[in-house]
């Protein structure tokens, strides 16, 4: 039997990117309109009270800029990886933002690092290269969108920018890329084919049987019954057409 398909649509795939990029906006509401002083609490790297900015650092950000210039990949990205890879979804953002936020706190230097761009260069990062290692067609169109539309941002992994967090691009990239290794059990596999199997036999295929030495179609067989195209196609035990990789 067919297995399911393995990237399939669902209204998470929408709404959830929504809820998270929501959330950013409505934190920054609050900032800006009823506490302004939540904005300290980012990450302080070396500083142990700086290590609850790991947990709000990302739905902080300084200014309105700062906020639209992050959203808008925020939410690409991450339409892009609910779809794509929706079964581990929310372990590369809960993981990636503690990661990455805890790799800011140990190379970052003094001061208030604050915005969503950690997390957005963790599924930068994740996304191009788990496409490349998959070797999914689909997966690797996908890397090469994403290296199409923000390969830019790898310049500001270092420290190019006065006032930018370097570091928690830094992070983020590098924890994207970790998770590329971890998770590669839970995305699509390529499609195989039965003839590309290491134990495959043309002499043992049945399809393959009704072929003569000129590659002429025998609808019955010397020794057996007449067997119909349509019944090879439709039968639901044997998959003559390709087999999913299993790890």
């Amino acid at each position: 039997m067919m297995s399911s398909p393995p990237f399939k649509y669902s209204n998470s795939v929408i709404i959830y990117p929504l809820l998270i990029v929501f959330l950013v906006w409505l934190v920054f509401w609050y900032q800006i309109n009823i506490d302004y002083s939540i904005k300290s609490f980012g990450i302080r790297p070396y500083k142990l009270e700086g290590l609850l900015g790991i947990f709000t650092s990302p739905f902080l950000h300084a200014d309105l800029d700062h906020l639209y210039n992050n959203s808008i990949p925020l939410l690409v990205l991450s339409l892009a990886l609910f779809y794509f890879y929706n079964k581990i979804a929310w372990k590369v953002i809960l993981y990636g933002i503690l990661l990455s936020g805890f790799l800011t706190w140990l190379i970052g230097k003094s001061g208030n690092h604050i915005g969503a761009s950690g997390l957005i260069y963790v599924l930068f990062s994740f996304i191009f290269f788990k496409g490349i290692f998959a070797k999914h067609y689909r997966l690797i169109a996908l890397s090469l969108m994403v290296i199409f539309l923000y390969g830019s941002m790898i310049w500001y992994v270092f420290p190019i920018k006065d006032g930018m967090s370097w570091e928690g691009h830094l992070g983020g990239l590098i924890t994207g890329l970790l998770f590329a290794f971890i998770f590669r059990k839970q995305v699509a596999k390529p499609e195989k084919y039965v003839w590309e199997q290491p134990d495959y036999n043309e002499e043992d295929d049945p399809f393959m049987k009704h072929f003569d030495e000129n590659g002429n179609f025998i609808e019955v067989l010397p020794e057996g019954e007449p067997v119909q195209v349509s019944q090879i196609k439709e039968e639901p035990t044997i998959n003559y057409i390709f087999k999913k990789n299993e790890d």
